[in-house]
């Protein structure tokens, strides 16, 4: 049975509790390593380079005489990023900067880019959420809020929407409730290069934020979209970790699909977090992924907006 809640009121009261303290659970020194780890870049072709290292993916784009950028790396690090874009790349200019979605890791590089007179796209959840300060899932901190001018100033709210980078069209669309409320997709059509943001996991179990509007059926659906913009060919940007493929999203989809109708049942009989975790229902992928308490406890509670135990 599903409910109509307001969803943000139940999920600012949400982060005070159990959600919090099960975030917090997923802290590691990935904080750490990503403040001393190199930045790297790969060629994706003549136009597109791939930046790594400074805290997620950045995919930067040659256009015209400047650059477009997804998403800016973590804010500590976005000096480093900038000058060896600017050193490989040869431009100094970035016209169009891409927020797959609000958390640092994408949108640390907004302030000095916003300065400079960027356009800066994003949904219109991304912009709401960067105007507040919230708390950073996995980490015992908050991020924002951003200063106006790092504020996302062309949102959109729903489907896509097209434009032209380097003579390439890109297409950006919503991808709903997934990893956050605000996650987008970035297609360079020419290039068949699809950044997904963090709907997609390219470094062990994603997380969900359920603060901002993440849920597990949401990340389904999410992947479900990418699949369709996908084909063979379409080389796959998370926002961690390696390049994948599309078999990659359907090898996601199929297993996020199957935790979370696991999730589902167990919320309809009024079972907790701890039993449910007990129940292993990541059993048959935990080899691959890792250690999946946290994980499961974070999919579990996400659910709660959603759905309530059977009464029956």
């Amino acid at each position: 049975m599903t409910h109509s809640v307001d969803r943000r009121d139940f999920l600012t009261a949400l982060v005070g509790g159990t959600a919090a303290v099960s975030l917090s659970a997923l802290a590691t020194p990935a904080r750490a390593r990503e403040a001393s780890a190199p930045i790297d870049s790969l060629k994706l072709n003549d136009t597109l380079t791939l930046f790594t290292g400074d805290g997620g993916n950045v995919i930067v784009a040659r256009d015209g005489d400047g650059l477009a950028m997804v998403d800016g790396g973590l804010p500590e690090r976005s000096h480093e990023l900038l000058e060896r874009i600017r050193k490989e790349t040869g431009s100094e200019r970035v016209g169009t900067l891409f927020n797959t979605h609000w958390h640092p890791r994408q949108t640390g590089s907004n302030e000095p880019i916003g300065k400079d007179g960027a356009t800066i796209i994003a949904h219109e959840n991304t912009r709401l959420w960067l105007g507040y300060a919230n708390p950073v899932p996995g980490e015992h901190r908050t991020y924002g809020p951003l200063p106006p001018k790092a504020r996302p100033n062309k949102t959109f709210f729903y489907n896509s929407e097209q434009i032209t980078i380097g003579g390439e069209p890109v297409e950006y669309g919503y991808l709903i409730q997934a990893h956050t409320d605000g996650d987008m997709y970035v297609h360079f059509k020419k290039s068949n290069v699809l950044a997904t943001g963090g709907v997609v996991s390219g470094a062990g179990w994603p997380i969900i934020d359920v603060h901002t509007g993440g849920w597990i059926v949401g990340m389904t659906n999410g992947l479900e979209t990418l699949i369709k913009v996908a084909d063979a060919n379409t080389r796959v940007i998370p926002a961690h970790g390696p390049v994948l493929t599309r078999a990659d999203l359907l090898a996601q989809h199929k297993m996020f699909s199957t935790i979370s109708l696991r999730l589902q049942r167990a919320i309809r009989k009024g079972l907790g977090p701890e039993e449910v975790v007990a129940q292993n229902p990541t059993a048959e992928f935990n080899a691959k992924w890792g250690d999946p308490k946290a994980f499961v406890k974070m999919a579990f509670e996400s659910l709660w907006g959603h759905y309530a135990p059977d009464a029956s």
